[in-house]
């Protein structure tokens, strides 16, 4: 890759990490749940989900779900489905089992996630139907160029949305304001779910 098209990969690539979505949503109210160093696994394991997820699509993972829409379709029901259950266990958590007490999204679990979420599959297909060079003299290497990209670009776009959701911790130690959060934050991932499959 050129620096041009480097630069032009890693802007993407921010862009469709920094913007709402399941993951970033997860990340925030796991960051308000357990705060910011106990919920650095989830974060870096979301990260480092979708830049294997970005690897694998640039190796032809993305184009051979292209070609088999079925597999699309399914993807999209199963992700949307433990979406949905996600949505609701956020939703339904019981504000009092925050803090120390809290288990919190580890980084098997964030990295696993993406391999159901819609956005992270429209962004790594988008992705390599924009950015890849077909006939390229090494297509790993360019693979790789993505995955390592990706996760440079998606670190720092993450940790602000844990840093954002453990600024709610302090926020969140009355009861109702907690409740309402996870309500709310339920409500977001129910949302952006919504938004992929309409």
């Amino acid at each position: 890759m050129t620096q041009e098209q480097i630069a032009a990969f890693y802007i993407f690539s921010l862009v469709a990490a920094i913007t709402p979505g399941p993951s970033n949503v997860i990340i925030a109210a796991t960051g308000s749940s357990v705060g910011m160093w106990r919920g650095l696994p989830c974060a870096i394991g979301c990260v480092c989900g979708m830049a294997t997820l970005m690897f694998s699509a640039a190796l032809g993972l993305g184009q051979l779900i292209a070609v088999y829409g079925g597999i699309v379709t399914m993807m999209n029901w199963g992700g949307a489905a433990f979406l949905l259950w996600l949505a609701w266990k956020i939703a339904s958590a019981d504000p009092d089992a925050s803090g120390q007490a809290a288990k919190p999204v580890g980084f098997i679990t964030g990295a696993l996630f993406q391999w159901v979420n819609p956005k992270g599959w429209l962004v790594a297909v988008g992705a390599v139907s924009t950015f890849l060079q077909a006939g390229a003299p090494n297509q790993t290497l360019q693979a790789v160029q993505f995955g390592g990209l990706f996760f440079c670009a998606a670190l720092p776009a993450s940790l602000v949305w844990l840093g954002m959701g453990s600024m709610m911790q302090r926020l969140l130690k009355d009861r109702r304001a907690a409740r309402i959060f996870n309500l709310a934050m339920g409500a977001a991932l129910a949302g952006s779910v919504a938004m992929f499959l309409l």
